[in-house]
């Protein structure tokens, strides 16, 4: 585009003026593109006066911050400079016409390998809020792992008063071992794998351990002032309980979907979840600092980590001297075991549903699956001795199909048309043995293994009901399903109902997510509209149900137009 030169009526400031607006609107309406590098190397990391190796990326615990706006283009190259492969996912990230982009391993891509590099690029459309980014292969983002944050485009505000200040907060795990060890020797063992030793708050457990009072997260405040805490859960195994000493928060948003605000002592948050709250500062200085807690909700028979995790949220008006005098107030967090404070929490999450941002549920339903989701056995191997249950080794399912990674992308033998020998799209669309899911569970616990996927036409709605086991006992699922956001339109406890519970199924409001946890003993229904053409991994997002297999894949095949059909890879897509 060429420019003439202003008539003499017009003053030189004025055109220069113009000229700036002119140059400005680009910026307010479309995106920009933002280039980051990821560098995977080896950092010594010490907590818990324990120092051990550690994968990074740019030598950051956690790693860097990612802050975009709707509609920017996201370029990351990736490098490998350590000795395991890795692969980097954008959790929670449609990935429109760039499903090469997703990140897990021998799903979409094959893992960039030592030496490697491999490069990221996306666009951000539709979406704005917390996100989060990590590795996805192996147990590798129990320390690779950092926050994505979408604000609004410009211009564009929230649907809740501006806070003062916005503050992630990464909830995670901290282990004195490695954990690609911890996980190899479980699966060789069939045993569960050793948990960790501490909670994190930003890669800091806080003064409740031991060795640990100068590595503990801090919050200053102002009095009167509010905060929005961008919670991410990127520990590997545990849901946790969040709660704040003498304050009480206000729930704006999960997983990047805004959602009716409300009023909360305790959130509960699934590995894989993030949740924005409001945090309002008390109006004068309180003579007092409050502790900030996370613990473990658990209801399993497996060993945890039961430790709680705390960092300080302390007044800015108040000097570092009498701080340390002041009273330190502690939250009462919900008991391990509070299947009712899980419950409670859940279901208050709502949809905003208004003009600007609707809950576009689909009101028909194409396609209906009923999967069951739990724990299991498989066989130990002739000559060698198992210490899973009663001598096997532990294993998981969904629909007793326990998931076998392929040895190449299950995205590029569907775009090359040669699943043969790669997978099967047999998946069962039912349980292949009913069973009292939540009551007595069957002799036979021995699962199926397979690489089998369910293939959807383009645009098919999707009604899907996920239930819990009791077999090696019932627990909570955080089931993520990729390139997609999904509507929970029912849960309930016990075995669905398929004849009674639908009718009292949300589709006015339910709550918009990419993670959602099927409930200890219970059942969770989510629809979704299959829009985005590619092969979506949907799991289990505890680490070591994912090793053990709870995990399958949708095929979703290309649309008629143009822009719903899978684009080719790019050039320096890893070869396996």
């Amino acid at each position: 585009m060429g420019f003439a030169f202003p008539p003499p009526t017009f003053s030189m400031g004025t055109f220069l003026l113009a000229l700036s607006i002119f140059l400005v609107l680009p910026e307010l309406s479309a995106g920009i593109t933002r280039h980051y590098k990821f560098d995977i190397r080896l950092q010594n990391l010490t907590r818990l006066c324990h120092t051990r190796s550690a994968v990074t990326v740019n030598g950051q615990f956690p790693g860097p911050k990612i802050v975009v706006r709707e509609g920017d283009r996201v370029v990351v190259k990736v490098v490998n400079h350590i000795q395991n492969n890795i692969t980097i996912h954008w959790h929670g990230i449609r990935q429109l016409q760039s499903q090469w982009a997703d990140g897990p391993a021998y799903i979409t891509q094959c893992p960039i390998q030592t030496g490697q590099s491999y490069v990221y690029d996306f666009t951000i459309t539709g979406q704005r809020g917390t996100l989060w980014w990590h590795a996805h292969h192996s147990w590798l983002r129990a320390t690779v792992y950092g926050p994505f944050i979408i604000l609004p485009k410009r211009g564009a505000s929230y649907p809740f008063p501006k806070p003062h200040k916005e503050v992630p907060m990464l909830l995670g795990e901290w282990f004195n071992e490695d954990p690609e060890a911890i996980i190899s020797q479980a699966l060789q063992t069939g045993a569960g794998p050793n948990v960790s030793e501490a909670h994190t708050i930003n890669g800091l457990p806080g003064p409740l351990y031991n060795c640990s009072a100068k590595d503990t997260f801090k919050l200053k405040v102002k009095p009167g002032k509010t905060y929005l805490l961008r919670l991410i859960n990127a520990a590997l195994n545990d849901d946790l309980y969040f709660s704040i000493a003498n304050h009480s928060m206000t729930v704006v948003e999960t997983d990047a979907s805004y959602v009716k605000p409300f009023d909360t002592d305790t959130i509960l948050i699934g590995p894989g979840e993030t949740t924005n709250v409001l945090l309002r500062a008390k109006p004068a200085s309180p003579n007092a600092t409050f502790f900030m807690a996370a613990r473990t909700y658990n209801t399993g028979l497996g060993t945890i980590d039961n430790t709680t995790v705390a960092g300080l949220l302390e007044y800015s008006c108040t000097s570092s001297s009498s701080i340390k005098k002041l009273p330190l107030l502690k939250p009462t967090l919900p008991a391990i075991n509070d299947t009712a404070a899980a419950a409670n929490f859940s279901t208050k999450l709502r949809s905003l549903a208004s003009t600007q941002f609707p809950a576009n549920v689909p009101r028909t339903v194409d396609r209906r699956f009923y999967f069951t989701v739990g724990l299991g056995t498989r066989p130990c191997p002739k000559n060698q001795t198992c210490q899973g249950p009663n001598g096997t080794k532990f294993a998981a399912s969904i629909n007793n199909v326990s998931f076998v990674f392929p040895s190449m992308a299950l995205l590029q033998a569907h775009y090359l048309a040669r699943s043969n020998g790669v997978y099967t799209s047999d998946f069962p669309h039912n349980p292949p043995f009913p069973f009292n899911y939540t009551g007595t569970p069957p002799n036979n616990t021995f699962v199926r293994n397979g690489t089998r996927a369910v293939v959807l036409p383009f645009n098919t709605n999707v009604e899907l009901v996920m239930q819990d086991t009791s077999i090696q006992g019932a627990e909570s699922h955080p089931l993520h399903l990729h390139g997609y956001n999904f509507f929970i339109v029912g849960q309930g406890s016990g075995n669905y109902d398929p004849v009674n519970d639908p009718a009292r199924f949300n589709l006015v409001d339910p709550v918009e997510r990419n993670t959602a946890g099927v409930p200890s003993g219970g059942w969770i229904a989510i629809r979704f509209r299959a829009d985005n053409p590619g092969v979506w991994l949907m799991h289990c997002h505890f680490d070591v149900h994912l090793s053990w297999g709870l995990v399958m894949a949708w095929v979703v095949n290309d649309g008629a137009l143009p822009g719903q059909k899978l684009p080719p890879p790019p050039s320096d897509l890893p070869k396996c």
